[in-house]
């Protein structure tokens, strides 16, 4: 028998956008993904998919789909249609279309966003209509992919962060007796190569719209393209497919090096840990004949499955002792025998230049400006490192940044001398001399003087990782939930207070 009654979720009538009872709405959609968890863990389909209906069709979850993709921030990038929900009125008639009789998705719009390594990477934008019906679909798959997931897999998931893979990395190589070796895995185009036959398959979901979503095709410019395979990096249910698709790798590898029952010597033995976020992943191996001629092919088997392949130029072992960059770090057994994470050289350089970037493009904007695009910048980049080894990393940044503002202040006043600009733009606070500074005011116009953030100003701060089995619909773990936010933890991507109970 059922923990909630239907009536709740199916009996929702609203006269208008602005009367909707959100609090309820969020209750009414987390108790079904409760439900849905539950019965995914139970692998009782039957009941998993009579939950994801009446989810879909629910007043509460078509408007917490609207909802969501009209107050993120790609709420005004427009799809091929350019038309945006901005109005009580538009956001109230998407609610009333969202149904799937008769839906058709158009046409994704590609444009491409400049990667790390200088090259492009295509993103596929829906029309807002289609983000609604895949954000709606999305939270009635996501709890299913939960109640699946692999229990050291970090990336697309509620309450998990670049945070737990990286403290995971540290359990699992900071002792005497850990592995040395690790294989860095790097997918090919992950996104655009995944198997439309497999998805369909084996994604629990209405495969009838999935369907039209992996083949409605992308317009670049004035030309259209069909989609054979691939999910488009830009739709909202995209990250959940791709968790899917990856979602048993670390059984399958459990399964050749198991660790309990019969076999279990030669699995602990052979140390082989995995640990991805997104699909970026590393395993962990006693040496590299196992990395390289067990373990390797097993990956690429399972790959292979998916219609997925190893990148062979980012696909690498690697001793513990040289190093290796996962996720923005660096990953190094020292010489005197410890193990330390810091920021990796490649992710500190893109930072620094892109800190550059912003000053150069700003050489004739007041101060004042200037430091309020950098102050998020530093501070993102700040908070992203701060449970590491990151303190020298920190100064050295707060040093090529102060180097590059001083030689912006010069340029500015050729004819003035070093000590006329020092006081002009930097100040002395306390201890701290050369601080850059500026007077403004706030919005109800009082002065005030705005100064630089610092990275060193970023306290390093050990994180608790998150426990592997917790489940964010499951109402057992609802209180683990709200004391790991109530202790600072990131258990969450956008920062919020987890509420298990109340929705998203």
């Amino acid at each position: 028998m059922d923990a909630y009654p239907l009536s709740d979720v199916t009996s929702c009538v609203w006269g208008s956008w602005t009367t909707i009872p959100w609090d309820e709405a969020h209750q009414c959609v987390r108790r079904l993904q409760a439900r849905i968890s539950k019965a995914a863990k139970d692998e009782n389909w039957r009941d998993v998919k009579r939950l994801q209906r009446l989810l879909v069709r629910s007043s509460s979850g078509k408007a917490v789909a609207v909802r969501r993709v009209t107050e993120n921030q790609g709420r005004r990038t427009p799809g091929v249609d350019k038309v945006v929900w901005s109005t009580s009125g538009e956001k109230w008639k998407a609610v009333q279309s969202l149904t799937t009789v008769g839906y058709k998705p158009l046409p994704l719009r590609r444009i491409h966003i400049p990667k790390a390594n200088g090259g492009k990477r295509p993103l596929g934008i829906p029309v807002m209509k289609d983000r609604a019906m895949q954000a709606l679909h999305w939270l009635a798959l996501d709890p299913v992919s939960e109640a699946r997931a692999d229990p050291n897999s970090y990336g697309f998931r509620l309450y998990r962060s670049t945070a737990d893979a990286l403290k995971q990395c540290e359990n699992a190589l900071n002792r005497k007796a850990s592995p040395q070796w690790v294989l860095e895995g790097d997918i090919k185009g992950c996104f655009d190569n995944i198997d439309h036959d497999w998805l369909l398959r084996n994604v629990p979901t209405d495969r009838t719209v999935l369907r039209k979503w992996l083949e409605s095709g992308y317009l670049e410019g004035r030309l259209f393209h069909d989609t054979v395979s691939g999910t488009p990096q830009g739709g909202v249910i995209s990250p959940v497919l791709a968790n899917l698709v990856l979602d048993g790798l670390e059984a399958r590898l459990r399964s050749h090096f198991p660790v309990v029952g019969p076999g279990s010597t030669r699995g602990r033995a052979a140390q082989v840990h995995l640990i991805r976020y997104a699909d970026d992943f590393i395993v962990t191996g006693f040496s590299k004949e196992i990395l390289d001629r067990e373990v390797k092919p097993i990956v690429e088997a399972f790959l292979r499955e998916r219609g997925l392949v190893l990148s062979p130029e980012k696909t690498a072992v690697t001793h513990l002792s040289e190093g290796f960059d996962f996720l923005g770090q660096n990953i190094r057994r020292y010489p005197n025998g410890k193990l330390l994470i810091k920021p990796s050289k490649k992710n500190t350089r893109t930072f620094l230049r892109k800190v550059r970037e912003l000053v150069q493009r700003n050489c004739g904007a007041p101060t004042d400006a200037l430091i309020r695009q950098l102050n998020p910048v530093i501070r993102g980049w700040a908070n992203y490192h701060r449970h590491i080894v990151a303190k020298r990393a920190f100064s050295r940044v707060d040093h090529a940044i102060f180097r590059s503002l001083w030689r912006w202040a010069r340029r500015r006043h050729p004819r003035k001398g070093a000590r006329w600009v020092k006081q002009r733009y930097f100040d002395r606070v306390g201890s701290r001399d050369w601080w850059f500074s500026a007077d403004t005011q706030t919005r109800d116009g009082q002065p005030v003087r705005l100064r630089l953030v610092h990275a060193t100003a970023t306290p390093i701060r050990r994180h608790v990782k998150v426990r592997s089995a917790a489940n964010p619909y499951d109402p057992a773990d609802y209180e683990y939930f709200v004391s790991r936010r109530r202790k600072g933890e990131p258990s969450r991507p956008d920062g919020g207070e987890p509420r298990p109970s109340t929705g998203r």
